[in-house]
């Protein structure tokens, strides 16, 4: 059986892992001249399984209108707004505000994540993957006392999945990150314990090359038009190639892993996905002195910035822009960055030579991914993972390849249904 999957992203190319590993004929598509090169490249590098939450969140609408006055809020709409926007902003609220709908998803993308941190775990021991990664959890500051209260809940939440997870003092948060002796605000953190690290791009390389070892076949430089389909199947798939010529490519199944992109595939198919490109910043800097630098990760709550260290690098990423697809990387969005780090890890990293990135992270208005059967009987989804791709990435991959075995998943994905835009 041939499957094609659309996008080599870290949900792609673990995703053709999964099918691979089973017995399946995989061949994947990919825009970009390696894989990890769009929304995967520069995130934040954490992989935080505990972390996870849906983006229709009732408190961060509450808190929507501070954090946009705010010179360093970490969310940003320019205006004038697009009607893309405005939809995604409108859909956000009805879901924000439907009763008891985000602590259902929060558990469901909770249990996900649980999956994919074993799955994880298995690829590395199965692999040999070179991406500077590692499981010393990540520590989620707590600028003022409030902060701590609210954290408390949360790690109710775990306790009750058998999550480890932690309240620090101050004296304990910095026993724990020695490095963190900058002049932010502290009043404790909430440590999580299992949540790991790495770079997303590099993983996505190693393993891309580790499918093709195994043999997968990767098209780089192709895009993927169309799918030909009719009432009942998905045939082939239709693509430009990287001499601007258009050819297909028949399939048995496919799987569309397409991020931001994966919404105008399926439309011409019926299947609504309002996907958005929630818009992020990062700067990878040179680590320069290795005792003020981060341990794992630390998550500064009161810039809503992540540092992450990655071997002999800083990775510090934040903002939550609604911009559509502008790749513009403003100034001010980096001086943000950097004044986080400085005001956490003074002096440990050459933050002026850092290189800057910014993505569109694949968003539904209501928080869960999308995964699972399309409008069509050999058409899966495995897309629209928001902010946490990289953490749900093996998990959602294994879960898939379930689904197209005929058997059932190893975790509910009753939240993560594609057709439920439209119901």
């Amino acid at each position: 059986m041939h499957v094609v999957v659309v996008g080599a992203g870290v949900v792609g190319v673990t995703t053709a892992y999964e099918l691979r590993r089973r017995g399946y004929r995989v061949t994947v598509l990919e825009k970009h001249d390696v894989a990890g090169n769009e929304t995967s490249k520069g995130n934040a590098a954490q992989r935080s399984y505990g972390v996870v939450y849906p983006w229709a969140d009732p408190a961060m609408v509450r808190k929507a209108l501070p954090w946009l006055l705010k010179a360093d809020g970490p969310l940003k709409i320019p205006m004038p707004l697009s009607s893309a926007t405005v939809r995604f902003l409108v859909s956000t609220l009805r879901y924000a505000y439907s009763p008891g709908l985000y602590g259902l998803n929060r558990r469901a993308m909770l249990r996900l994540a649980l999956h994919s941190r074993t799955r994880f775990f298995a690829l590395e021991n199965e692999l040999e993957l070179s991406f500077d990664g590692d499981h010393r959890g990540l520590l989620q500051l707590a600028s003022k006392p409030g902060a701590l209260e609210h954290y408390q809940a949360i790690h109710q939440l775990l306790n009750e999945f058998g999550v480890p997870s932690r309240l620090l003092s101050p004296d304990e948060v910095r026993a724990t990150e020695p490095g963190l002796i900058g002049s932010g605000p502290l009043a404790g953190a909430l440590s999580y314990d299992l949540d790991g690290t790495g770079d997303c791009h590099l993983f996505s390389r190693s393993l891309a090359q580790a499918c093709v070892q195994e043999g997968v076949k990767i098209w780089f430089g192709v895009n993927v038009r169309r799918l030909l389909a009719d009432e009942r199947r998905v045939n082939g798939v239709l693509f430009q190639n990287e001499r601007g010529g258009q050819e297909t490519l028949e399939a048995d199944a496919v799987v569309v892993c397409a991020g931001c992109w994966s919404a105008q595939l399926v439309k011409p198919l019926g299947l609504k996905l309002p996907i958005y490109p929630v818009k992020g910043y990062s700067l990878t800097a040179t680590i320069t002195d290795p005792d003020r630098a981060p341990v794992s990760t630390v998550h500064d709550d009161h810039y809503k910035v992540v540092s992450t260290r990655l071997g002999d690098r800083l990775r510090a990423t934040g903002f939550v822009e609604l911009a559509d697809f502008r790749r513009n990387i403003p100034e001010a969005r980096l001086a943000t960055i950097r004044k986080s780090v400085e005001s956490r890890f003074p002096g440990c990293a050459d933050l002026s030579s850092a290189e800057p990135w910014t993505g569109f992270r694949p968003m539904t208005p209501d928080g869960p991914a999308i995964i699972g059967r399309g409008p069509r009987e050999n058409l899966y989804l495995n897309t629209g993972h928001g902010t946490f791709g990289w953490t749900l990435s093996a998990g959602s991959a294994d879960a898939i390849a379930e689904i197209m075995e005929g058997r059932e998943p190893s975790v509910c994905l009753d939240a993560f249904r594609p057709g439920r835009f439209s119901e």
